[in-house]
């Protein structure tokens, strides 16, 4: 008889659909506006999958119009491909290209190795009260996409504090 978990037992691939979906956090990361930096000043970027030389993943504190900043979690959870075209539904098939996310992100941990950290929801009862204490989520921390102008104010909304994690 096994005494682990199921994230512990199983790859991400052999996941069934309900526990992949747990695997979320909820942290809210994910839904930043985030940017690529490039020391290559073409005219013409070209959409990639991973970082080249040169450039670097910035992150805002600017989140999607359509996130709860106070649970992390998206109001419009079954309609955002719809709603936000670029919003990107992490899969099975697309784990490989997680550069963009950031380091404390479950999936990522998991396809790393790491396992889940100590504050994820499934080892605290489904509680994000941990998460949130350790300041790793999004709470308390962002602005909504719908109150600033990006394209005049990018440089004041810069932030580091979304490739924080934790054990």
């Amino acid at each position: 008889m096994s005494s682990l978990e199921f994230w512990e037992a199983k790859s991400l691939s052999d996941m069934s659909i309900e526990e992949w979906e747990s695997i979320c956090d909820g942290c809210g990361k994910c839904c930043l506006h985030s940017f690529i930096n490039s020391d290559d000043e073409e005219e013409h970027f070209e959409s990639t999958d991973v970082l080249r030389d040169g450039e670097e993943l910035l992150y805002t504190d600017v989140i999607c119009q359509y996130s709860d900043i106070q649970t992390g979690g998206c109001t419009r959870y079954s309609e955002r491909q719809t709603l936000v075209p670029t919003c990107v539904q992490l899969t099975k098939d697309n784990l490989k290209d997680i550069f963009f996310m950031p380091q404390s992100c479950s999936y990522r941990r998991l396809h790393e190795g790491r396992g889940l950290a100590s504050w994820h929801p499934l080892k605290n009862n489904g509680s994000k009260e941990l998460m949130h204490g350790l300041n790793v989520s999004i709470k308390s921390k962002v602005v909504k996409e719908t109150e600033v102008d990006l394209e005049e104010e990018f440089e004041a909304h810069i932030v580091e504090w979304p490739e924080f994690d934790c054990d």
